[in-house]
């Protein structure tokens, strides 16, 4: 029987397979889909995917290289998610050797087995003893002897070291027949006992009770919710309500948070409430804890699995429930790479295996409503906060003319100190971090100005050094202006430690935290903040939108935004949703307890028309608002987005790219008779000069998402073969959810 062709997936942005011949003395029955294979690719070698078997090849069959080693017995990624695989890599426009990679662990990808960590395991031999007439002489091998006999269960050899055992003596005792060895999984997680239950379920009020019944009654075949709860109303007990539920049906719950931040906080809460097997995993642990929550997932051993992002390619041996919280945060986007977003695929996951999905937030997206009101979701809305506690109330404070503290105006620190002589806590909103957006020389207008991107240095006083946020690049402040030589150069703008500095002034009876990505990137840095805050005394915290996300903060009682103009006058036609959100999100911070809550935005617009009917009528009147101008200007969820990216080192070299990709793009259009898609630019990108490279971009735009889907898939095979496409990097984003 003629030896089968292999066909590769590998970890190459070309989309294409690629063929092997089978390694020498592999069985026919071996080389099953989803197999990992190590391969020679060009001068390296690669760890490449099967994806299917092939009778003959368009290769020579003397170029044709073998295969040099098959790595599994099983394929690591269950059938389930091969397909997802496969879907995603078809829908986002990428490279399916890519997109394995996504889904696999690091070290899987390196080639490590795709089974739990084995480990020898060091026994005392059947009737061993320490009077052994052969140890009379041997101190060391009694001494090891004696350390075994200790260690009932087997002494794992990783312990030797830390006993001061020599391996020789136990090699020795070995021959002697004094000691066995076995080999076994060094982690093993024993099976569930007893109740599912650690603590008492908390009594559901009407909507919760209504919600969790809907949903309860959907699990075991697929079906989405969109749970759209006030701030506080309680979204998280329904969670893990429901989560029990799928627990004693003997299924395991994913749970998709947008941050990692939330990762702790969202572990406690599950581990106070459920004794079940909990997995963890992002990005802040290292390859070896992530591959064996992977496993432990994939093999039936975690029953709950909490992650972020990425989490969504876990595989799970009995799925029972997927939940995504705060389903609009951005960050569900990925932004390079493969750019897909968890969200989506996350329904697309729970389709392919017949699961319930449960997307919840306090200020849906308007891809969300929009799929609820077409009857795609189903839509349930808890519209009261749990316990009894209050909204928050809103107070639109104009600070046209007034004089701003670093950015703080004299009503406002007037509502901070009220609060904080109350005994309660003020959060203290502002997105922007360092000490002011740019520095200024008050003599000449000098501003401080990337060297690599259209876009000004932020000042952090704290490190002393001027940051690029876009591409990183950091100098030290000049004593003088380069221009003009003045030493008169001012901090413009407020960020998050100048507010620091001066609330530190204001109010020195008091604690000022900070919380934003400099304060928090040191390992516990935030867990610490967050025990300060825990203990109920009066502060004031200080941060981004790190703070807006799903805490639970019982003594703020004052919520402040210092500046809520920033998304009135975007380009981005999403800037107003996301304010909107950002806004009620923060909000939603205050009063969660008995006392009742406070906010107050600063903004030079009090009447502008959507602050108004944010602050006055909710969120859900803005996003109805918000979609019916959608509708009317052709834009998302009620058009379809593709994004050809392209960057190159000297200006001008990216729009001939994409003039070029334009072209046969328009004459795609013509062949194969497609109608209702318009191509907008070749045009620079706003921020055209971005670390040190010049941008620009081609927008796609269909009013039904097939005919956009099947003209990027005629499309793209010419964009490779350009004669641009290798001096300029480019890249296609479907669904972007910026057009930075």
């Amino acid at each position: 029987m003629p030896q089968p062709i292999l066909r590769l997936a590998l970890p190459s942005p070309l989309r294409r397979l690629f063929d092997y011949r089978a390694p020498a003395g592999v069985p026919h029955a071996a080389l099953l889909p989803g197999v990992r294979l190590r391969v020679p690719f060009g001068r390296r070698e690669v760890i490449g995917i099967l994806v299917e078997l092939a009778d003959s090849s368009p290769v020579a069959d003397d170029k044709l290289r073998p295969a040099l080693e098959l790595l599994d017995t099983r394929p690591p990624l269950p059938a389930a998610l091969f397909r997802l695989c496969l879907w995603t890599a078809q829908y986002y426009q990428h490279s399916l050797g890519d997109t394995l990679s996504w889904a696999l662990p690091v070290l899987l990808r390196q080639g490590e087995p795709a089974e739990a960590r084995q480990e020898r395991f060091w026994h005392l031999a059947e009737g061993a003893h320490l009077d052994d007439p052969r140890l009379a002489r041997a101190p060391r091998q009694r001494d090891a002897l004696k350390a075994i006999a200790q260690h009932t269960h087997g002494l794992a050899h990783g312990l030797l070291g830390k006993l001061q055992l020599n391996k020789d003596s136990l090699d020795l005792l070995l021959a002697k027949g004094l000691v066995r060895v076995e080999t076994r999984r060094s982690h093993t997680h024993a099976a569930h006992q007893g109740s599912w239950l650690l603590q008492p379920e908390l009594t559901l009020n009407g909507e919760q009770r209504a919600a969790f019944e809907a949903i309860r009654a959907g699990l075991g075949s697929f079906r989405p919710f969109l749970l759209a709860g006030v701030t506080g109303s309680g979204k998280t007990e329904v969670y893990l309500q429901l989560i029990h539920q799928v627990l004693k049906a003997g299924k395991q719950a994913l749970i998709l948070i947008p941050e990692i931040n939330l990762g702790p906080q969202t572990l406690a809460r599950f581990e106070k409430r459920f004794n079940a097997r909990i997995a963890l995993l992002h990005s802040n642990i290292n390859d070896r804890e992530r591959l064996d929550a992977w496993l432990a997932a994939r093999d039936g051993e975690a029953d709950i699995i909490i992650g972020t992002r990425s989490a969504l390619f876990t595989p799970l041996k009995n799925p029972g429930l997927i939940i995504l919280d705060e389903e609009h945060d951005a960050s569900y986007k990925q932004q390079e790479g493969l750019r897909y977003h968890a969200r989506d695929l996350a329904v697309v996951r729970a389709r392919q295996e017949n699961l319930p999905i449960l997307l919840g937030s306090a200020t849906p997206s308007l891809e969300s409503l929009h799929n609820a009101h077409a009857g795609r979701y189903a839509l349930l809305k808890l519209t009261q906060r749990a316990g009894g506690a209050q909204p928050p109330r809103f107070l639109r404070l104009d600070i046209k003319s007034r004089p701003l503290d670093s950015g703080i105006s004299g009503p406002l620190q007037q509502a901070m100190a009220q609060t904080l002589s109350a005994g309660q806590q003020v959060l203290v909103f502002l997105n922007r971090r360092g000490f002011a957006p740019s520095l200024l020389c008050h003599d000449c207008g000098w501003l401080s100005q990337c060297q690599r991107c259209d876009a000004r240095m932020t000042l952090h006083q704290r490190h002393n050094e001027l940051r690029c946020h876009h591409c990183g690049y950091v100098e030290r402040p000049p004593r003088n202006c380069p221009k003009c030589a003045s030493v008169d150069l001012r901090p413009v703008g407020a960020g998050t430690e100048r507010a620091e500095e001066r609330l530190g002034i204001l109010f020195p009876d008091f604690p000022v935290l900070r919380i934003d990505r400099d304060s928090t990137s040191r390992k516990g840095a935030m867990e610490q903040l967050f025990n300060t805050i825990n203990r109920g005394e009066p502060c004031l915290l200080v941060g981004t939108q790190m703070l807006a996300k799903g805490h639970h903060f019982p003594r703020v009682t004052l919520v402040a935004i210092l500046d809520a103009d920033g998304g009135l006058f975007s380009a981005d036609f999403r800037a107003s949703e996301r304010m909107a959100q950002l806004i009620v999100q923060v909000a939603g911070r205050a009063g969660r307890a008995e006392e009742a809550g406070k906010v107050i935005i600063q903004t030079h617009l009090a009447d502008h028309p959507l602050l108004v009917q944010l602050t006055e009528q909710g969120y859900f009147a803005f996003a109805e608002q918000a979609l019916s101008e959608r509708r009317a200007a052709g834009l998302p969820p009620f058009s379809h987005l593709a994004l050809l990216r392209a960057e190159a080192h000297k200006p001008g070299q990216a729009e001939v790219f994409l003039d070029q990709a334009c072209e046969q793009a328009e004459a795609l259009l013509q062949q194969l008779a497609l109608t209702g898609i318009e191509l907008l630019g070749p045009v620079p990108a706003p921020m055209e000069r971005r670390a040190g490279r010049y941008r620009a971009q081609l927008l796609l735009q269909g009013s039904a998402r097939a005919p956009l889907h099947r003209l990027l898939h005629a499309w793209l095979p010419g964009v490779e073969q350009l004669p641009g496409s290798r001096t300029v990097r480019w890249s296609l984003d479907i669904d972007p959810i910026d057009l930075f």
